[in-house]
């Protein structure tokens, strides 16, 4: 694992052989964190992040690593999260708040911070992926001009949702952007 840019650039990390986790290659968390930059998100305004389904912590990093203020990261499977503290203790980072628990539990019971960007990398075959969007909007945890960005397969497509801003695919990766102004009827995706 990798860091693109920022204050940790070019750190690498082990991600041991045997975890489920499939981390964002780092050729599509390059292109997602340019189209970040260059259209959704100012690092210099140290924005607020949640990392959900956040697997070996690789975006969590990033988004701290470029400027985040605080990120939160959440992780079901234990040896997961294990490993993002161990990756944030290695860092000196206290930017990074990682929780070790059900994604779909901390969302409906989840607090009422608002986030500038929450990042969702779902296995592709979860049951209920595609519901996230609609979970995250009646819960209000978008800041007025945060981005959702959901990670999914080529088998799920989310052009017609209400919320949904432009699609991106790199390889395999498929990004689908949302944000909490939804799309007049009759607009075409970005």
């Amino acid at each position: 694992m990798r860091i693109i840019s920022g204050i940790y650039k070019r750190r690498r990390f082990e991600v041991p052989r045997s975890f489920k986790a499939r981390p964002t290659t780092d050729f599509a968390k390059e292109n997602l964190f340019n189209v970040l930059c260059n259209n959704y998100l100012d690092f210099e305004e140290e924005p607020i992040a949640l990392d959900l389904f956040a697997g070996t912590g690789s975006i969590s990093v990033e988004l701290v690593s470029r400027g985040c203020s605080k990120v939160i990261s959440v992780e079901k499977e234990r040896a997961h999260y294990a490993f993002i503290v161990k990756v944030l203790k290695e860092l000196e980072t206290d930017k990074c708040f990682p929780i070790c628990g059900d994604v779909f539990k901390y969302i409906r019971s989840g607090g009422r911070e608002q986030f500038d960007f929450i990042f969702a990398d779902p296995p592709y075959e979860l049951t209920g992926l595609e519901t996230i969007p609609d979970l995250i909007f009646k819960r209000n945890m978008l800041k007025e001009d945060g981005i959702l960005v959901l990670e999914h397969g080529k088998g799920n497509n989310f052009d017609s949702h209400p919320h949904f801003l432009e699609k991106r695919v790199y390889g395999s990766v498929n990004f689908s952007f949302f944000g909490p102004e939804a799309r007049q009827p009759g607009l075409a995706a970005l």
